[in-house]
């Protein structure tokens, strides 16, 4: 059911974000060197590494850390990376992972390739038996603010807790927080 689910909604939002999409993109392109996209290899369902696209929100030599562990993140920024950060806009291209099922539209957020830290708290909380999501409980109990042993112990909660309902319930607040823009930092 969850997967039927995910399928739907991300063809839905696929086709409502493609002419969006397509504007970002030019945008991105025409205000930073480098692809459009940036494909981060971040860590799924069983530990199994997969690729994620991005839009490119950060300069092309911005050192491959996640955004909290850089000195200053603001400083690689591209001209409009504050803006489809803050937006949650630099996240559509995820829609394609979903649809091939390496994530879901809620989970847990994907942990970079070399988070170990995060990565070894949620394997013994068996958070990594569960798709990583578009969004996730965590994401909306406070997103980049969080440290990491918070945001694995409400993964751990929405893996005891998931069902359908809760899955909707994640992903109203998802559109009341981004609207909002509560919890960036960066």
């Amino acid at each position: 059911m969850k997967r039927v689910f995910d399928l739907l909604m991300s063809l839905i939002a696929a086709v409502i974000f493609f002419i969006p999409l397509c504007l970002l993109a030019i945008v991105v392109k025409a205000t930073s060197k480098g692809p459009v996209l940036y494909w981060s290899d971040r860590v799924g369902r069983g530990n199994r590494i997969f690729s994620m696209p991005k839009l490119r929100t950060m300069r092309v030599d911005t050192p491959v850390v996640a955004t909290h562990l850089l000195a200053d993140p603001k400083t690689f920024l591209t001209p409009v990376g504050g803006f489809l950060r803050k937006s949650s806009l630099d996240e559509i291209p995820q829609l394609w992972c979903i649809i091939c099922g390496d994530m879901s539209v809620v989970g847990p957020r994907p942990a970079l390739f070399n988070q170990q830290n995060l990565i070894d708290l949620r394997t013994a909380q068996n958070v990594h038996l569960i798709r990583p999501g578009l969004t996730g409980w965590a994401q909306i109990n406070g997103r980049d603010e969080l440290p990491i042993p918070e945001k694995v112990k409400l993964d751990a909660e929405y893996l005891r807790l998931q069902s359908f309902t809760f899955d909707i319930k994640v992903i109203m607040l998802t559109a009341l927080k981004v609207v909002r823009r509560d919890g960036i930092v960066h």
